[in-house]
């Protein structure tokens, strides 16, 4: 019995850790009892978005929303996704998902009332309008198959952002946002829009996670990886990712008329 407890004691340590860890954008397996107050909310949050969304006059925008409790990584927004504008005045989301807590992707086509119904933390959303120029570029890469191309099916949540092992969500979207920017060359794969991005000073956001936290996303999680990350910054408990907040940033970096709207239910 002696010989027992202390093993107990790690596994209790690592599924402790396991629930520490971050958690990005992704969609549970088991069939959601919806909350009818949850679903009202959704829907007027989406119908608040959309009305604002109209008034930008905006063709096409990012937009993240805030689907997990991040706070402890200094992180507000969990998810983003490419927005755009149909002829019919619809708002239509193309973005990434992981399905089912697996190691793999997908693109989803969404109307606002399905982006805010996965399971919020909070009914909050940023929206960032691109200079009309950058608009039209992204409608260009989104229409011309670029975006689907820029996919990886292969999900890491917490990918290395200078790799192509995995992708996660937002990496997908900046990797689009890349090859509508880049100017002196036409992005069509990952490899070439991670170049551009280096070449553009992208700066990914460093999460704090030590070992056994770590050790316990990896063992519990198929959708956590950690080896396309550098060996010492690894060690060292320096995840480089990327995040809403440093698409954000380089965005607004790189363009001061990039215009950023937050609001709330």
């Amino acid at each position: 019995m002696h010989k027992v407890l202390p093993w107990l004691g790690r596994v209790f340590l690592l599924l402790a850790a396991l629930h520490s860890a971050p958690g990005f954008a992704g969609r549970p397996c088991e069939d959601n009892s919806y909350d009818p107050k949850k679903v009202m909310q959704a829907l007027e949050f989406a119908q608040k978005t959309k009305l604002r969304l109209d008034d930008t006059k905006a063709e096409v925008a990012i937009i993240a929303r805030v689907g997990q409790d991040l706070s402890k990584y200094k992180l507000r927004y969990s998810h983003l996704g490419l927005i755009q504008r149909t002829p019919d005045g619809t708002w239509i989301v193309m973005h990434e998902l992981n399905q089912c807590g697996t190691a793999s992707s997908d693109l989803f086509y969404e109307g606002l009332g399905n982006f805010f119904l996965d399971d919020m933390f909070a009914f909050e959303t940023l929206i960032l309008i691109p200079a009309p120029e950058l608009q039209e570029k992204l409608k260009q890469v989104m229409a011309d198959g670029r975006a689907k191309n820029l996919h990886a099916a292969r999900y890491n949540m917490l990918s290395y952002a200078f790799s192509t092992n995995y992708q996660n969500s937002n990496q997908w979207a900046l990797e689009v946002i890349a090859a509508a920017q880049s100017k002196d060359i036409r992005i069509e794969t990952r490899e070439q829009a991670q170049a551009w991005l280096k070449s553009a000073s992208y700066k990914p956001d460093t999460l704090n996670i030590p070992t056994l936290t770590r050790l316990g996303a990896r063992m519990f999680r198929a959708n956590v990886s950690f080896d396309d990350h550098p060996f010492d910054r690894r060690m060292a408990g320096q995840i480089d990712t990327v995040t809403v907040e440093s698409i954000v940033r380089f965005m607004q970096t790189r363009d001061s008329k990039t215009e950023k709207i937050v609001f709330g239910l």
